[in-house]
């Protein structure tokens, strides 16, 4: 029985012991040997302290010792807050402050970048990943274990929490959406059903760990015993290569890695393995779609929606695909999504409203932060059932549709979140550190419909000089954030409109930039 989230890897040890688990580069691990791993790091954390609900961040790039991190979290009893590691300082110190780790898991390069950001966390013990580890001020350091004592069973049921998955909101720095051992379990059990993932397939995790649909590739691969392997996404090239070499099966990516990745040869013993190929983070454009096809004449196309707050949640049956590629299809398995208006009544066919998901994807709500929690994880009624206990949905913020056989159609954002390369950006962080560079008075961030990226992000400033130096303002950006979030566009203005309210008036401001 599968009740908290490292029993996935207990069960398909149990199961294949010798069957592949992981592969990193030209390292591969079993199911037996990833089972040891993660009992040997879960012992480590708690010799150094770990209690039940204790927070472990992990700042790493997508490796073995990643992944077993994650899994050695839960076994000692802990949660696991994986940290994007294209991230900065800036926001990793964020995330590890917010979520009061008290242990991070991280390597020696990425320690020393790392030295100021600590100074406000409760950061009290880092466990360092190749390289020596190198002591610092208020944090002990200690070298990545290859051997110990095997840890307690955990005192945790499938309600408690696992996971903190740190997601930008339209509004402030990005908040962290907590998910239970459930959550994520059957999340893997639902993936994996409507996918058809067996033991023999070989998954190609390149999205993020940190990012709902790139964990997924772990957990959906684990849940069924199959052969996931890990990549760092650098050059498009290197993933027809890889997909080569080891055979892979399936394939999920954001729409601007597929616009990449429909433009790069593809070996044919490559194509012709692939039995999948999903897509999640947008809407694909119908001519990339095409063009996958086109290359992958056996797979099965998945174009998927998601939401960290409910890790997954519909998904378009490949038998759909030509009659309505621009449905984000019906609910996934064990989940419902409801069409709703503001006060909760469900939506005709052809109207307009809230897509709001419900069962047991429903994540527990945002790390400490019962107000926004209180936004978006909402009661919903069922009529004729007034004896049951209240039970939480949460509202998307997303518009949606449905036709007349229920298939739903993405119709746009409630807020001003920008969704650049498959990321979600809040405007907000990037004006901040715009702010914080002293060369600018005014700012505001915009994201801009781009056919590639999906938004392109464009900031509209006033100088606090009599001229704005544009070229040192975006190097300095580029220090202080990640690529992705570096705008691509910066619009110098001498004054921002406002409104009667006196906040910059961002509706009038993107008029004018895409006008």
């Amino acid at each position: 029985m599968r009740t908290n989230f490292h029993h996935l890897v207990e069960q398909a040890a149990a199961a294949t012991p010798a069957a592949p688990a992981l592969t990193y580069r030209d390292t591969t691990v079993s199911y037996a040997e990833t089972r040891d791993l993660v009992a040997v790091a879960a012992g480590q954390l708690q010799a150094l302290g770990l209690q039940r609900g204790d927070r472990v961040a992990i700042y790493l790039e997508k490796r073995i010792e990643t992944v077993v991190a994650l899994f050695a979290a839960s076994a000692a009893g802990g949660m696991f807050v994986p940290v994007n590691h294209v991230l900065k300082p800036l926001q990793v110190g964020h995330i590890l402050a917010d979520s009061g780790a008290r242990i991070l898991v991280t390597s020696a390069d990425r320690l020393a970048q790392l030295e100021a950001s600590l100074a406000g966390t409760l950061v009290e013990h880092v466990i360092v990943v190749g390289g020596e580890p190198v002591a610092g001020a208020g944090y002990r350091t200690h070298p990545w274990a290859t051997d110990g004592p095997a840890p307690a069973l955990p005192a945790a049921i499938d309600l408690d929490p696992a996971a903190i998955l740190y997601t930008s909101g339209s509004t402030g720095k990005p908040k962290g959406v907590v998910l239970s051992h459930r959550n994520l379990i059957v999340g893997a059990e639902s993936v994996s059903s409507y996918l058809g993932n067996t033991a023999d397939d070989v998954i190609l995790s390149v999205l993020p760990l940190s990012f709902d649909a790139g964990l997924s590739q772990v957990t959906t691969a684990f849940s069924v015993g199959a052969h996931c392997v890990l990549m760092n996404y650098l050059l498009p090239r290197d993933v027809p290569k890889l997909c080569a070499k080891h055979g892979v099966t399936g394939l999920t990516c954001v729409p601007p890695l597929w616009l990449q990745l429909v433009e790069v040869p593809w070996p044919p013993e490559a194509a012709a393995r692939l039995r999948y190929f999903a897509n999640t983070g947008g809407r694909m454009p119908r001519a990339t779609l095409d063009k996958l096809r086109g290359i992958f004449t056996g797979a099965s196309p998945f174009l998927m929606y998601g939401l960290t707050e409910a890790f997954r949640s519909t998904y378009l049956d490949p038998a759909e695909v030509d009659r309505r590629p621009d449905s984000i299809g019906k609910a996934i398995p064990n989940a419902e999504i409801l069409v709703l208006r503001p006060d909760g009544t469900p939506c005709a066919p052809g109207e307009q409203g809230e897509l709001v998901h419900r069962g047991a994807l429903v994540a527990l709500g945002y790390w400490n932060d019962p107000e926004r929690t209180a936004e978006r994880y909402k009661p919903v009624h069922h009529p004729g059932q007034e004896w049951r206990a209240p039970e939480l949905a949460v509202w998307s913020g997303d518009t949606v549709v449905a036709d007349e056989e229920g298939f739903l159609y993405f119709v746009g954002r409630r807020d001003e979140m920008i969704k650049t390369s498959g990321y979600r950006v809040s405007p907000t962080e990037i004006e901040e550190a715009a702010y914080s560079t002293g060369l600018v008075r005014d700012a505001v961030a915009l994201g801009v419909a781009d056919d590639t990226l999906g938004q392109r992000i464009v900031l509209v400033a006033t100088p606090t000089a009599p001229e704005l130096d544009v070229a040192a303002l975006v190097a300095a950006l580029r220090q202080l954030l990640p690529l992705y979030m570096v705008p691509s566009h910066v619009e110098v203005r001498e004054e921002l409109p406002r409104s009667p309210n006196g906040k910059f008036d961002r509706n009038l401001i993107k008029a004018e930039v895409t006008g």
